[in-house]
């Protein structure tokens, strides 16, 4: 939700926090009831490849969102990286005291092409269910570009949001694909360079940047998986245009300065994927972490538009 799941995982953990603090209905998230894809984005061995070989790795993950160390949401993600296309299946449920309140599930993935190391998408597809209240949206792009995008049904026209302009839907990624570093160079990509970047991000509705900082990297052991290094980079959420600017949940977003992803790589690429995210929020920390983080070798999808089709 960093990446979409970052800003849905933040936003579902805002909310959260004000299902648990408030009898009123939610007034934090912008646009809809808990975003259920905290683990698409809503939203993880270091393989040294040089840039522009052929990089070909799988991870299959899943994923637990806790507010102030109440179980929240969980989740699982699949990204699959061959040697010319990729794709990223992710899926999420909100569980716990907040599924009492309000229940959301949400399935959808990305899919595109390799190009010298670069992952180019193509197709980004999220079904949202909310209180039995359906969302479909849809964005197909080329050269980093946006050519089409549609959301079922469509949303009311709100005069207070920033209006995206063309420009906004030129050079960028769309939240899945946006989730995911490519660190350049022959070196470890386990490294500060992997948080020296910004991800310019189109989800649908708004235009953002995430840019990222290097903190530290650190020793970490998932349950099932993983064990090793991961860069830890902050993360800043800045709104570039389609959103509306007096929504508290912006205004806490953009002022967040200790907002944390740890990173992990795909074993055989220079890619690194999302392994923890920590949120603070006004009610508690928000973490969103890895308990299954397993490489393998690609499985090398003969059709991953197919694979990312909304159930």
């Amino acid at each position: 939700m960093i990446l979409r799941y970052c800003i849905a995982s933040a936003r579902c953990l805002l909310q959260a926090g004000t299902f648990l603090s408030v009898s009123k209905p939610p007034i934090l998230v912008a646009q809809r009831s808990i975003p259920p894809v905290f683990a698409a984005g809503c939203l993880l061995l270091a393989g040294a490849v040089a840039d522009g070989a052929s990089a070909q790795g799988r991870v299959e993950a899943q994923y637990e969102v806790t507010l102030a160390g109440i179980p929240i949401g969980k989740g699982s993600w699949v990204v699959d990286i061959a040697e010319e296309q990729y794709s990223a299946i992710a899926n999420g449920k909100t569980t716990g005291l907040v599924a009492m309140i309000s229940t959301g599930e949400g399935n959808g993935g990305a899919q595109g092409r390799v190009i010298k190391g670069q992952l180019a998408p193509a197709n980004y597809t999220v079904k949202m269910i909310t209180n039995k209240k359906t969302e479909v949206l849809r964005i197909s792009l080329a050269q980093g570009n946006v050519k089409d995008f549609a959301i079922e049904p469509e949303q009311p026209v709100n005069p207070e949001r920033i209006p995206v302009t063309e420009a906004h839907r030129r050079g960028v990624l769309d939240p899945m694909t946006g989730s995911l570093l490519r660190v350049p160079g022959t070196g470890d990509p386990v490294s500060p360079e992997a948080c020296g970047q910004v991800q310019s991000v189109f989800d649908g509705r708004m235009r953002y940047d995430l840019k990222l900082e290097y903190r530290r990297v650190e020793a970490v052991k998932v349950d099932k998986g993983y064990q090793g290094p991961a860069v830890v980079c902050a993360i800043q959420f800045v709104p570039i245009s389609g959103y509306v600017p007096d929504r508290t949940a912006i205004k806490y977003l953009k002022a967040q300065r200790n907002m944390e992803v740890w990173f992990a790589p795909i074993l055989g690429t220079r890619v690194l994927m999302p392994l923890k995210v920590v949120i603070p929020t006004p009610i508690g920390t928000g973490v969103m972490q890895a308990t299954r983080f397993t490489n393998s070798l690609s499985a090398h999808p003969s059709n991953p538009a197919a694979a990312v089709r909304t159930q």
